[in-house]
C-alpha cells in the first residue's frame, strides 16, 4: 500500500511540474517551440502561437540594392508552410538569442541562416513582440530581415 501511494504523489509531482514548466514557459522556449512547429510544418500549432490580427513583415534588398518592407498576412505564411513538398528539407538555424522580457510583455532577437535542400539560401535575424495572454506567450508581430550574405 506504501508503494502504491508513493508512486501516486510521485505522478502527481511529476504531472505538476509539468504543468507549471508549459505555463511558465520562456519567451526563448515558445521561440524555440515556434520552430519545433516550423520545421514539422505543423501550422495549427503554429496558427495557435499566434494572436488574432498577428503581423508577419520581411525586410529585404532586391536587385537594384532598394530595401523593400513586405507585409504578408499569417495565414499565407500557414499555406506557404503547408505547400512545401514532402521530400523537400528547409531548416532555419537560430545562431543566438537575446531576450528582453517585462512581464506580459517580450521581444526575442535571433540571428539565424536558412537553408533550402541543404543549401544556403539566406540570412537575418527575426525580430519576435510576443505578449503573455492567460498564462500563455502569443505572437503579436514577427519581422526579419533577409540577406544573401551573411556577416
Amino acid at each position: 500500500m506504501k508503494k502504491i501511494i508513493f508512486f501516486l504523489l510521485i505522478m502527481a509531482a511529476a504531472n505538476t511540474s509539468a504543468q507549471t514548466k508549459k505555463s511558465g514557459e520562456s519567451p526563448q522556449d515558445f521561440v524555440e517551440e515556434f520552430f519545433k512547429a516550423f520545421h514539422e510544418q505543423d501550422t495549427l500549432a503554429l496558427k495557435n502561437m499566434a494572436s488574432e490580427g498577428v503581423q508577419l513583415q520581411s525586410i529585404s534588398i532586391n536587385t537594384e540594392g532598394k530595401k523593400l518592407l513586405n507585409s504578408e498576412p499569417f495565414e499565407h505564411f500557414l499555406k506557404s508552410i503547408a505547400s512545401i513538398p514532402a521530400d523537400s528539407k528547409f531548416e532555419e538555424r537560430l545562431l543566438n538569442f537575446k531576450v528582453e522580457e517585462n512581464g506580459p510583455l517580450a521581444v526575442v532577437n535571433t540571428a539565424y541562416e536558412f537553408y533550402y535542400n541543404g543549401n544556403f539560401s539566406h540570412c537575418g535575424v527575426n525580430n519576435f513582440t510576443l505578449v503573455k495572454l492567460e498564462d500563455q506567450w502569443k505572437i503579436v508581430h514577427l519581422i526579419d530581415t533577409r540577406n544573401k550574405k551573411c556577416d
